[in-house]
């Protein structure tokens, strides 16, 4: 089980979202995950399709299940760790890319570029479950507010309700307009999904959509 010293959504969340808001996230984008950009970039623009993003896609399990379920358009998974993307199964498709890229970087690549998705996948992002750690948070990061440059529709995944709780108040500050709910999946998407639903755990999703 999850340990965590938090039983309610963290106290500075609000502040922090707005903070990041008001001071855009500078960090310098590392250079694997530029040249990550650049060969995503080569292959878009010979060949322009709506664009699903799968960041921290681990083995890229979830980024082919995507593509089989989008044929009509351009795949990405991102993941920094060149050790789990080398763990990825291939598949016939071929609508897919997988990059070793830090995803918050490539966030702020797509809108530099102005390129924005059909949709956005986020399944089971690393919890940071110790209040201290809330900054490195999905919600709580700086590149969190440069997700609603992105626009389309987001979907979340977690075993941690409070995880989701703050994700859902932290979207709602830039923009994204969602809903919680539990899933059940029969085929699922992840190891982490199937070893969390194999132990019984309720699973969660937000789902929803940026609108200006």
């Amino acid at each position: 089980m999850l340990q965590t010293d938090q039983v309610e959504p963290h106290s500075d969340l609000t502040d922090i979202v707005r903070h990041h808001q008001q001071h855009p996230w500078q960090k310098p984008c590392p250079a694997h995950t530029r040249k990550a950009f650049a060969q995503f970039l080569e292959t878009y623009r010979q060949d322009p399709r709506p664009i699903v993003l799968d960041s921290f896609c681990g083995t890229g399990m979830s980024t082919a299940i995507l593509a089989a379920q989008s044929p009509e358009s351009w795949v990405v998974g991102v993941d920094k760790s060149a050790h789990r993307l080398a763990r990825h199964q291939p598949t016939e498709h071929r609508n897919y890319l997988l990059l070793r890229a830090e995803a918050e970087p490539f966030w702020c690549c797509l809108a530099e570029a102005g390129i924005t998705l059909h949709s956005h996948w986020l399944l089971y992002p690393n919890p940071w479950p110790k209040a201290a750690q809330f900054t490195k948070r999905l919600h709580g990061h700086g590149a969190f507010p440069i997700l609603s440059q992105l626009g389309g529709v987001l979907e979340m995944r977690t075993n941690w309700h409070l995880f989701i709780q703050e994700f859902a108040l932290a979207a709602d500050l830039i923009g994204l307009k969602g809903s919680i709910a539990t899933v059940s999946p029969a085929a699922p998407m992840t190891l982490f999904e199937r070893k969390y639903h194999q132990r019984g755990q309720t699973l969660w999703r937000f789902s929803g959509e940026f609108f200006n």
